[in-house]
């Protein structure tokens, strides 16, 4: 049996690097706005569908964990996040209290072109405004 110690491997370094050379928050932030901040058809774990999901503009994202993977012809890279609100107090100002409303991981071929992406929502987070609900 072959036995691979893969805790000081190169690939460690490579994907430190990678991480550390693209800014993982201005992606999230092109996505989100290429979506005009809402995502459509959306199916959550208790298989219900809701039409339209629309985020408020001041979410914002927080790199997680991100991961590097390997098909028979393809390398890809993937970054997960979770996505927080700003809460608003009482005289409508933003407070540091964030709110997490959900998750969402983007995933990027070799060249960082967009292949997909995968959303965790809280549909029960009152900072989402949700159309369209149906069981």
């Amino acid at each position: 049996m072959t036995r691979l110690e893969l805790k000081n491997h190169q690939v460690w370094q490579d994907l430190t690097e990678i991480l550390e050379n693209i800014n993982a928050n201005i992606l999230v932030k092109e996505h989100l706005e290429k979506c005009d901040y809402k995502v459509c058809g959306y199916w959550d774990e208790q298989d219900e569908y809701y039409e339209t999901i629309t985020f408020p503009r001041s979410l914002k994202a927080e790199l997680i964990g991100s991961s590097i993977g390997v098909t028979n012809k393809e390398r890809f890279l993937k970054l997960k996040f979770i996505l927080l609100t700003a809460a608003v107090d009482a005289t409508q100002a933003l407070s540091d209290n964030a709110q997490k409303v959900g998750e969402l991981i983007l995933v990027y071929d070799e060249n960082l072109e967009f292949i997909d992406e995968n959303w965790l929502l809280d549909v029960d987070s009152p900072m989402l405004e949700i159309k369209g609900a149906h069981t």
